[in-house]
């Protein structure tokens, strides 16, 4: 391994841990004692959160396609390459369709945790777009783009990273994210 290629893959693996890391202890702060928005209200407190989330998310994916290129060429998988970013292209498209229709499905708010600023306004859902087929859409199915990156790209370091990635969001969900819906649908209206 190259300097470089293990520089990439720290910084790949320190985004995902920002970015699950730094979300959700933001998010359980402000779950426990509202920290975000005591200052300043609701909506002032989700927007600076949303803000700097965003940063870290896109930080997040530059890193993963970072790796993906910095390490192509070292997957041999012993079929045509034809095959191979043909199976790619299909992961690429499922995974990103599905995490977009399972964004546009949550909504805007919704898709960076705005039940967690504004418990009041949550609605359970009746569970509409992708989530009427699978629990959790957007970590699960939504993921497959970032496998297909990698094997359009040959890259070995690309598919160990997606996993790391995927796992790593997967913990969050069941540590963070539902935790807390379980609180906010078991609470009586």
């Amino acid at each position: 391994m190259t300097t470089w290629v293990g520089v990439v893959i720290a910084y790949a693996i320190a985004s995902r841990l920002a970015y699950v890391g730094w979300v959700g202890l933001a998010l359980r702060s402000q779950d426990r004692d509202q920290s975000l928005t005591r200052r300043d209200g609701v909506e002032a407190g989700f927007q600076r959160f949303r803000t700097r989330a965003q940063w870290i998310m896109r930080n997040d994916a530059v890193a993963i396609i970072l790796t993906c290129l910095i390490t192509r060429d070292t997957l041999q998988v012993g079929i045509s390459r034809a095959i191979v970013l043909l199976v790619a292209a299909l992961l690429i498209v499922v995974g990103l369709g599905t995490k977009m229709w399972a964004a546009r499905t949550l909504g805007d708010n919704a898709y960076y945790w705005h039940n967690f600023f504004s418990p009041e306004v949550h609605e359970a859902p009746d569970p509409p777009g992708p989530y009427r087929y699978l629990d959790n859409p957007m970590y699960t199915v939504g993921y497959l783009h970032a496998y297909g990156a990698a094997l359009a790209l040959g890259s070995a370091w690309g598919l160990a990273i997606a996993a790391f990635d995927q796992l790593a969001i997967l913990a969050f969900h069941f540590l963070i994210e539902k935790p807390h819906y379980e609180r906010l649908t078991a609470q009586p209206k």
